[in-house]
């Protein structure tokens, strides 16, 4: 099970990240675009994800993922439970999602400077 704390230790060193509290939601932004947020009870988390490809994470594990509320449905925007993710488990998720708020140029140079290389 991951914690809000799991969430920061993803977010917080990916470049041009800040963390914001909005109506009790922690979010982590871009600028103006959020690509994270834990809900104030922290059972879960939203996080930007392709809109068309939405169905087939959660068909591929129902109990992780789920459907945002419908107002966000318009969103590109996916949900999991925070009870059934590991720390391992998210980083990637957090990454995809922060590659998809930020200028592509800084998501490269992120991704060339890991240990590897993109």
């Amino acid at each position: 099970m991951i914690t809000l704390d799991d969430v920061r230790a993803a977010a917080l060193h990916l470049p041009r990240t800040q963390e914001h509290l909005i109506r009790e939601y922690v979010k982590f932004k871009v600028g103006r675009i959020v690509y994270a947020s834990v809900s104030p009870d922290e059972t879960t988390m939203g996080f930007a994800f392709p809109r068309e490809e939405r169905e087939s994470l959660i068909a591929s594990d129902p109990e992780m993922f789920q459907l945002p509320r419908a107002s966000d449905m318009r969103y590109n925007w996916i949900h999991l439970r925070m009870s059934a993710v590991t720390p391992e488990e998210l980083a990637p998720y957090v990454v995809d999602a922060w590659l998809m708020a930020v200028p592509r140029s800084v998501g490269e140079a992120y991704l060339e400077s890991l240990p590897g290389g993109a």
